[in-house]
């Protein structure tokens, strides 16, 4: 990696920082409220790597062999590194998330959550998982509706290997601020109805790059930033889906 691109990383950070801060501040929150997870699909090693140089520690992988082949390059690293699991998942590759992740962003039934705390090693915390919502109704995502969340958070609550943290969503694509905000307001509704059957549900992950500040606004406290850190992707050799 150049020089250039190493600079180039540790700026961009700079930039997303300021901005998770500034719209923070707009809607009154305080930006230690919001964690910035830095999502580092299809980016080299190295990349990450950069990051890292640049105090950035809590990363989102979409793929679950890629995700798995950094996490064991980075093993051992001090400070610790968080590894947050966003991509849809198959059942059949379940166990590596099980085994290497720390978080996982996108249970939408009772199977992937069962095999997911089945194949948690003993030795490793509970997994932290959420419950991934299809807030815009979207045929070609994936996630339970609203009314669905609360029947499949207690059965994931039963789960000894599990801990349920909140929601995660990624809304039809919209310009518009307002109904970016209305539609992210939804699922501030929904985490607060999730909280009256899992009070230690607090987690509300949602908000990319071209959406972040109605996110926050909101309530996210988790933004996922790929493409304003890392630059644009390129999906020549593209992974299969997890």
């Amino acid at each position: 990696m150049s020089l250039s691109q190493q600079n180039a990383i540790a700026q961009n950070l700079q930039n997303v920082r300021e901005k998770i801060a500034a719209a923070a501040q707009l809607c009154g929150r305080p930006s230690e409220e919001i964690t910035l997870l830095a999502v580092s699909k299809t980016k080299p090693a190295s990349a990450v790597e950069e990051a890292i140089a640049a105090g950035q520690y809590v990363f989102g992988e979409n793929y679950v062999q890629e995700g798995g082949d950094k996490i064991a390059h980075f093993a051992g690293h001090q400070p610790a590194l968080t590894w947050h699991f966003i991509g849809p998942l198959q059942s059949n590759k379940s166990r590596l998330v099980a085994e290497n992740f720390d978080w996982c962003h996108t249970i939408d039934r009772l199977k992937i959550a069962q095999r997911l705390n089945d194949q948690r090693p003993a030795g490793l915390p509970p997994l932290q998982v959420l419950i991934q919502v299809n807030i815009s109704d979207e045929a070609s995502k994936s996630g339970i509706r609203v009314g669905e969340i609360t029947e499949l958070a207690t059965q994931i609550m039963a789960m000894p290997n599990l801990t349920l943290r909140g929601l995660m969503a990624i809304p039809a694509a919209e310009t518009d601020y307002a109904r970016q905000t209305e539609v992210f307001g939804q699922m501030r509704d929904a985490l607060n109805t999730l909280q009256a059957v899992c009070p230690q549900a607090d987690t509300l992950s949602m908000g990319m790059t071209d959406d972040m500040p109605a996110a926050i606004a909101a309530g996210s406290t988790l933004v996922r930033i790929g493409t304003a850190i890392f630059g644009a992707r390129d999906y020549s050799e593209k992974q299969s889906p997890a």
